[in-house]
């Protein structure tokens, strides 16, 4: 029984998520959500697509800080993915863009257990925070009737 205590106790512990890169997921998350005022010639889809797009490209630039082919492999395919995920979004279904952030959200979470990319501690809690939050935003905006 200790020694089942002792392995949650020390998994638990073994990767802390950051209280400070959580509170500033959330600023960021909003600001993140504001991003349409700022591009105001451009529909909300189409914004928030974009963002989708730069969130999953800056693990490949953490999978090639990392050196491994694999990872570089695996990171490149899961951004190709989110790409095709906002792309689809910008004409279709502005629930894609909640899919696709929440989606990756989860891709944050695995990554922050996993450490699948080296020297990422507070990188994925942050940006798993960004994304929950835009994803909960654009749900809001879309229940509300916002034009996408």
């Amino acid at each position: 029984m200790s020694g089942v205590a002792a392995t949650a106790e020390t998994s638990t512990l073994a990767h802390p998520v950051s209280r400070q890169a959580i509170a500033w997921g959330v600023v960021v998350g909003v600001l993140q959500a504001a991003t349409p005022l700022a591009f105001w010639w451009l529909p909300n889809s189409t914004v928030y697509a974009l963002g989708l797009t730069l969130i999953a490209a800056i693990y490949v630039g953490f999978a090639v800080a990392d050196g491994r082919t694999k990872i570089i492999a695996v990171e490149s395919t899961v951004a190709l993915t989110f790409v095709l995920i906002a792309a689809v979004a910008v004409t279709g279904t502005p629930w894609l863009l909640v899919v696709g952030l929440g989606g990756h959200g989860l891709k944050d979470a695995w990554q922050h257990r996993r450490q699948f990319v080296a020297n990422t501690r507070w990188w994925p809690p942050f940006c798993m925070t960004v994304d929950f939050v835009v994803a909960a935003i654009i749900a809001i905006e879309i229940a509300a009737g916002i034009s996408f």
